[in-house]
């Protein structure tokens, strides 16, 4: 299934069916842009899903048909509008978060077990007792995150785990 702006065709379709039935139904005065499309393209895409279900756009009480010349400029002038506040949005995210990483404020997110729990996991690790899975298991996490925390300890090689 083909992706338009990072969603999937029909999750668009969707999205512009509700649109429409909005519409007619007649909740909502106008059509909020940067909810509705992320980039010209998306826009176009739901601008041709809106043209079949009938929607005209209303800008200050006159219509506009999106299948005239005029119509259809307002609705790409509209598109380009919300694509560029998008992108406004973005960079302005962006450089917010480069600030509160040069103040030190920017973390990540936090790790899901205690540096005690995290401790006994690589001591275990390093017994070689248990296979990655079972302490996955044991400890409720992934095999990635054991792999993570074994590395982090210093010991980026794991033992094997001897059977019984």
């Amino acid at each position: 299934m083909a992706t338009i702006a990072g969603a999937s065709a029909e999750a668009i379709r969707r999205r512009s069916r509700r649109a429409v039935r909005r519409f007619a139904i007649g909740f909502g005065s106008g059509l909020d842009t940067p909810r509705l499309a992320r980039s010209l393209t998306d826009a176009r895409n739901i601008v041709e899903e809106l043209t079949e279900g009938g929607v005209k756009l209303n800008i200050g009480g006159s219509l506009h048909d999106p299948t005239d010349p005029v119509g259809r400029l307002l609705f790409n002038v509209l598109g380009m509008i919300a694509e560029f506040e998008s992108d406004l949005i973005r960079m302005r995210t962006r450089e917010g978060m480069k600030v509160a990483k040069a103040k030190g404020r920017l973390r990540g997110k936090q790790p899901k077990r205690k540096p005690a729990q995290e401790a006994h996991l690589v001591e275990l690790w390093r017994a070689g007792k248990h296979t990655s899975a079972e302490l996955a298991e044991l400890f409720s996490v992934a095999r990635s995150t054991v792999y993570r925390a074994v590395q982090r300890a210093g010991d980026p090689k794991p033992a094997r785990a001897r059977k019984t």
